[in-house]
């Protein structure tokens, strides 16, 4: 799932999976970070969901996937559109 939290030049984008999908550790990796896997990595939150929130310029269009453990690539259902490799979000 991908929250939105908009401000006048910035758009913070929440991305959250659920308690139990993959049960390992992930990390969303995209144009936003070059591609480094690890650099933005998905933790618990209270409800058992796992999430991270990365702070993107407002009007761009960013690639991204998710990254689980043993390269394990998968993607967000809820992404604003899928070219059958990558995700995309608009901010």
């Amino acid at each position: 799932m991908l929250q939105r939290t908009r401000h006048k030049n910035r758009t913070e984008i929440t991305f959250v999976l659920s308690p139990d999908h993959p049960s390992q550790e992930v990390s969303v990796v995209g144009d936003f970070n070059d591609w480094r896997p690890g650099a933005h990595p998905l933790t618990r939150r209270p409800d058992g969901t796992r999430a991270v929130t990365v702070s993107l310029p407002r009007a761009t269009r960013f690639g991204f996937r998710y990254l689980g453990h043993g390269d394990y690539w998968f993607d967000e259902e809820g992404a604003d559109g899928h070219d059958g490799t990558n995700n995309y979000v608009q901010t």
